[in-house]
C-alpha cells in the first residue's frame, strides 16, 4: 500500500498531486510544522532526515520528489502518460525534473529566509545576516541570479504550453517553484508564469489534492 507521508506547506503537496493524477489507492498521512516551521520529529521515525516528501510502498522508503515522481511513474504509470516518450521531450523532462531543485529553489529558499528574518528579531550572532551586510549580499549577489532564472522560466513559458511537451511530472515538479515565485515581493510581474501556474490550478487531480491537504496545498 502507497503512504505518503505530506507535510503542511512543503513539497510534499506534489506527490499528493501526483498520486491523484494517477488515480491509485493510497494513504495519506499529514504532518503539521512546529511553532519554529521545523518539521516534527515523528518524520524521523519513517526516514532518519525527518523531511518531505516521503513515500512508502510496503517496507520501501522514498525520499526527494524527483525520485518519487520517477518511481510512481516508472512503477504505477504503465500507458507513458506523465512522461514522454520523444527523445527532445524526455531531455527536457529530465532537465527540469532537476533544475526545480538543483537550480531554482536555492534562491528561493534563501529568499524567502531573508524575507522572514528580516520580520522577527533574531540573535546578536545572525545580525549581520539580517543587517546591512546581509541584505547587500542579497542584493548584489543573489537577487541578479534569481532575476536570471525569472526571466529563462518566463521566456520559456512564452514558448510553450507545457515544460516537455505534453503534460507531464516535470510540470508537478515544477509547480512548487513558480507557486514560491510569485509569492515573492521582490519579482516583477510574471504573466507566463503566472498562466501556468493558473491553467495547473485548475486540473482536477490539483482541485482534489487541494481538499485532501488541510493547507491546501499552500507553498508559506
Amino acid at each position: 500500500m502507497l503512504t505518503l507521508h505530506h507535510l503542511e506547506h512543503s513539497r510534499s503537496f506534489r506527490i499528493l498531486w501526483a498520486l491523484e493524477e494517477l488515480g491509485i489507492p493510497y494513504e495519506l498521512k499529514y504532518y503539521t510544522r512546529r511553532p519554529n516551521m521545523a518539521a516534527p520529529k515523528e518524520l524521523k521515525q519513517i526516514h532518519p532526515l525527518g523531511k518531505a516528501p516521503i513515500l512508502t510502498d510496503g517496507d520501501l522508503v522514498i525520499a526527494e520528489s524527483a525520485v518519487i515522481l520517477e518511481y510512481l511513474q516508472t512503477n504505477y504509470d504503465p500507458n507513458h502518460q506523465f512522461k514522454p516518450q520523444s527523445a527532445q521531450d524526455l531531455n527536457q523532462y529530465h532537465y527540469w525534473m532537476h533544475y526545480a531543485e538543483g537550480s531554482l529553489m536555492p534562491y528561493l529558499v534563501f529568499s524567502l529566509v531573508m524575507q522572514q528574518l528580516g520580520k522577527k528579531p533574531v540573535p546578536m550572532v545572525a545580525r549581520p545576516l539580517t543587517g546591512f551586510v546581509g541584505q547587500q549580499v542579497f542584493k548584489q549577489f543573489m537577487q541578479p541570479r534569481l532575476n536570471e532564472h525569472v526571466d529563462f522560466l518566463e521566456q520559456y513559458l512564452s514558448q510553450h504550453d507545457y515544460f516537455s511537451g505534453e503534460f507531464s511530472f516535470a510540470d508537478i515538479q515544477m509547480m512548487f517553484p513558480l507557486m514560491g515565485l510569485l509569492e515573492m515581493p521582490n519579482i516583477h510581474d510574471l504573466p507566463h508564469v503566472r498562466a501556468f501556474v493558473e491553467k495547473m490550478s485548475v486540473r482536477p487531480a490539483f482541485r482534489a489534492a487541494q481538499q485532501k491537504s488541510p493547507d491546501g496545498g499552500k507553498v508559506i
